[in-house]
């Protein structure tokens, strides 16, 4: 706030130039944490209210498609490389997401093949959106402090417009999630909660 002279970095945004940026809620991740069924209704609002005005809704999901397998095996170990490795399911993208997520048949689904949605090579989200003229993305789903932290690190390094949603982000434990909205905070993107952003969307 001292550095910027105000409490949000981002004031106002163009609803038809947003992308709304729904991170791994899958029922792998879903199912075993209730702070991530918690977040299904914001997500929810904001894509309803985006969608409404013009914008984006992007769903991104894991891929089965590890390209450094080898090093994730011995990283993670072999059981739970596996375990990461088919946690986005198989078959169509729309019915791999959790129960309870409306999603649209004009929605954007894809698969990331790294923690980050918009790290180069491991996702085609960036260029669809580019190819939209997106310049702001919203960042909901989960876990908060690693691939939706990656994804908004990255957005940033691209130059797009960031805001972490605190209230449609869910992590395992209360602490993890609030270091990783402070370090976002501080110097990667906005952060607000839901109501925050629904009005932003409406007054776009």
């Amino acid at each position: 706030m001292a550095r910027r002279g105000r409490r949000h970095a981002f004031e106002r945004l163009s609803p038809a130039t947003t992308a709304l940026v729904v991170v791994d809620m899958v029922p792998f991740f879903v199912l075993e944490n209730p702070y991530c069924a918690g977040v299904v209704p914001q997500i929810n609002a904001l894509a309803h209210a985006l969608r409404q005005a013009g914008g984006v809704v992007a769903w991104v999901l894991p891929s089965s498609d590890d390209p450094f397998a080898a090093v994730s095996k011995e990283f993670f170990g072999p059981q739970v490389a596996e375990t990461y490795r088919t946690s986005g399911g198989f078959g169509p993208l729309p019915a791999r997401l959790a129960a309870g997520l409306g999603h649209e048949p004009d929605d954007v689904f894809v698969e990331k093949s790294a923690a980050s949605a918009f790290f180069p090579g491991r996702c085609t989200l960036p260029d669809i959106l580019a190819g939209r003229g997106v310049r702001t993305v919203i960042v909901t789903g989960t876990v908060t402090n690693v691939c939706c932290e990656a994804t908004v690190r990255d957005a940033r390094t691209l130059g797009y417009r960031v805001i972490m949603v605190a209230d449609a982000n869910a992590t395992v434990r209360d602490e993890m999630h609030n270091a990783s909205l402070t370090a976002v905070y501080r110097s990667f993107g906005d952060v607000r909660p839901t109501a925050d952003v629904l009005a932003l969307i409406a007054a776009g």
